[in-house]
């Protein structure tokens, strides 16, 4: 006589065993290349590239990586030097419930993180209206983090620099749903 599973114990059996593992990933960008701008970057299945196309120049957007001169540290910006109002995107292998990003900007230059959904619709928002300066000349320029939290984020975009200022992403953590 052969004896069966009764269809829900096959399945607590098979969700257990098949269950999507949260993985955190941290991206902080040591592998690349300073002052070379690419179109894309792809890092532990996040892939960071302009929000955008350009609109004041028929050049393919690009972003560049740029270091923390105080801790040589890299950072992900837009490359695109007449563009600065385009966001840079990353979109994320799975989806997380909170990113956290870490920077460093021109002093007073705002700072805007967006959470997108699997539809790209902004589902949260994390800013300040200034970045934080160095207290003396002699200091280094300070790092500052946003986080962004909502159920299922596919995405994350950041924006802020005016003409003439710099955003530059020094570090993305988030843990995979």
């Amino acid at each position: 006589m052969k004896r069966r599973l009764a269809p829900s114990v096959l399945a607590v059996l098979l969700g257990t065993t098949f269950a999507a593992r949260a993985d955190d990933v941290v991206i902080d960008f040591e592998r690349a290349e300073i002052g070379k701008p690419v179109p894309s970057w792809t890092e532990q299945g996040v892939v960071f590239q302009l929000a955008g196309a350009p609109a004041h120049s028929k050049a393919v957007g690009r972003v560049m990586f740029f270091p923390h001169l105080a801790t040589n540290h890299k950072g992900i910006l837009n490359a695109m030097a007449t563009e600065q109002a385009i966001a840079v995107q990353a979109t994320l292998p799975r989806t997380a419930s909170a990113v956290t990003v870490v920077f460093w900007a021109s002093t007073g230059c705002p700072a805007l993180l967006e959470a997108l959904d699997p539809e790209g619709q902004v589902v949260g928002k994390a800013s300040i209206p200034a970045a934080p300066g160095r207290k003396t000349p002699a200091d280094p320029v300070p790092f500052f983090q946003l986080t962004v939290t909502a159920p299922a984020i596919a995405a994350i975009r950041f924006s802020g620099p005016r003409d003439g200022e710099f955003l530059a992403a020094d570090e993305v953590r988030f843990t995979t749903q």
